[in-house]
C-alpha cells in the first residue's frame, strides 16, 4: 500500500504551563514525520484518564519539555512509516490501531501523532476505533491486576475506586477468572449504581462503621490482597483493616497525596505496600507474552472490559472536555473524537 499525500498542517492541543485544563491551549502545527522505527498515526479518538490528569497538572511519574501535546492512549490509522520499521511497518500501514504514548515525545491529542512501532497495536476486526481508544491503559491494568491476584492464589481482593471504569472492569474480569472482587466507593449512590448490577458486596468509605465492617469483611473472608487508586491515606486504612501479611498494591493516586502509613504494622504484622505502573510491568514480558495479553484483552473489549462512553468532545472543546472528567470521574469515559 502506497502512503497517502498528508497535509503539512493539524490541529492539536497544546499544554503550555503544568496547571491542569488552563494550561491547554488549541494551535495548528505542522504535521509530524514519521522518524526510525517510527510510523505515523491519524488519530480517531482519545479517552481521558486519571492518569493524563495528573500529567496535566505535573504530578505524573514524568514531565516532558512544554510545550507538549498530552494524551497517553488513542486510536486511529497509520497513514505513514518512518526508516527501518521493517515487516511490521509495511504490514500495519493502511491499518486500523490502538496506540501508546512514550516518555519522550507528543501524545494523541492532535490530529496525527508519530509513535514507536512497537507502540503500535492492529485492532481486531470487530474492534471499532473507539473502543480500540480505550483498549490499553484500563483493560490491559484490569488483565495485569487480575493476573497478578490469580498467580498468588487470592480468591477475594479489595479495590478501592470500584465505580470507575477500571473498577468495574475488574469486578467483570474477576468474576470470570474466579475472585471476587470486593468494590469500595465513595458515595452512597454509588453502593446503589453496583448492587443495581449485581455487585452485592460494597462498601462505602463515607459510612461511619467503614473501618469495622472493612476489619471484619477482610477477617472473615481472609482478604490479604487490595488494589488502590487513591493513595493519601487509603492505603493506611486498608492495611489496618486486613489480617497480618497482607499486601496494598498502589496503582494510582486519585487523591494526589503522598502515602501516609504508620510503621507497626510493616514492621510487626508482616504488612506491605508496593506500587503498580502498567509500563513497567508490561516492559517486564518479552513480546509473545505481551501480545497474547493484548489480543486476550481485545477479544474482552464488548464484555468484561467494555467501556461505557457518557460524553464525546470535539478536539478544539479539550479545556470543556478535562473539566467534564474532573468533576465526574464515573459512570463512564469522557473521549476525545478527533476523526474518522
Amino acid at each position: 500500500m502506497t502512503q497517502p499525500k498528508l497535509p503539512e498542517q493539524m490541529t492539536a492541543v497544546h499544554l503550555q504551563t503544568y496547571s491542569g485544563a488552563a494550561g491547554l491551549q488549541i494551535v495548528q502545527c505542522p504535521v509530524p514525520q514519521p522518524g526510525p522505527k517510527e510510523v505515523l498515526v491519524k488519530v480517531a479518538a482519545s479517552p481521558l484518564n486519571p492518569s493524563d490528569l495528573s500529567f496535566l497538572q505535573g504530578r505524573y511519574g514524568f514531565q516532558k519539555p512544554l510545550p507538549t501535546i498530552p494524551g497517553f492512549e488513542g486510536s486511529g490509522t497509520v497513514v505513514a512509516v518512518g526508516r527501518d520499521t521493517g515487516l511490521m511497518g509495511r504490514f500495519l500501514l493502511g491499518k486500523r490501531v490502538a496506540c501508546v504514548t512514550q516518555q519522550q515525545g507528543d501524545g494523541l491529542w492532535a490530529e496525527y501523532v508519530a509513535t514507536s512501532v512497537n507502540y503500535a497495536l492492529p485492532l481486531l476486526g470487530a474492534v471499532g476505533l473507539e473502543e480500540g481508544a480505550m483498549s490499553v491503559v484500563n483493560p490491559v491494568t484490569a488483565v495485569a491486576l487480575i493476573d497478578i491476584a490469580k498467580k498468588a492464589g487470592h480468591k477475594t481482593v479489595l479495590n478501592t475506586a470500584g465505580a470507575s471504569v477500571l473498577g468495574l472492569m475488574l469486578h467483570r474480569l474477576g468474576q470470570q477468572e474466579g475472585i471476587e472482587v470486593v468494590n469500595i466507593v465513595r458515595r452512597a449512590e454509588q453502593v446503589e449504581q453496583l448492587n443495581a448490577q449485581g455487585m452485592h458486596t460494597v462498601l462505602n468509605s463515607s459510612d461511619p462503621h467503614f473501618a469495622e465492617h472493612l476489619h471484619d469483611l477482610c477477617h472473615q473472608q481472609n482478604i490479604r490482597l487490595a488494589f488502590d487508586a487513591i493513595a493519601g491515606d487509603t492505603p493506611q486504612q486498608l492495611l489496618a483493616a486486613m489480617p497480618n501479611h497482607s499486601r496494598v498494591t498502589v496503582y494510582g493516586n486519585l487523591a494526589q497525596q503522598d502515602l501516609a502509613l504508620t510503621s507497626g504494622g510493616l514492621i510487626f504484622q508482616g504488612k506491605s505496600v508496593d506500587g503498580f505502573w502498567l509500563t513497567r510491568w508490561v516492559g517486564q514480558k518479552s513480546f509473545l507474552p505481551s501480545l497474547l495479553m493484548w489480543r486476550r484483552a481485545q477479544t474482552l473489549l464488548l464484555t468484561a472490559l467494555k467501556t461505557e462512553v457518557r460524553a464525546r468532545y470535539p478536539l478544539d472543546q479539550a479545556q470543556q472536555a478535562v473539566a467534564d472528567y474532573e468533576a465526574t470521574m464515573s459512570g463512564g469515559k469522557v473521549l476525545l473524537v478527533v476523526g474518522e
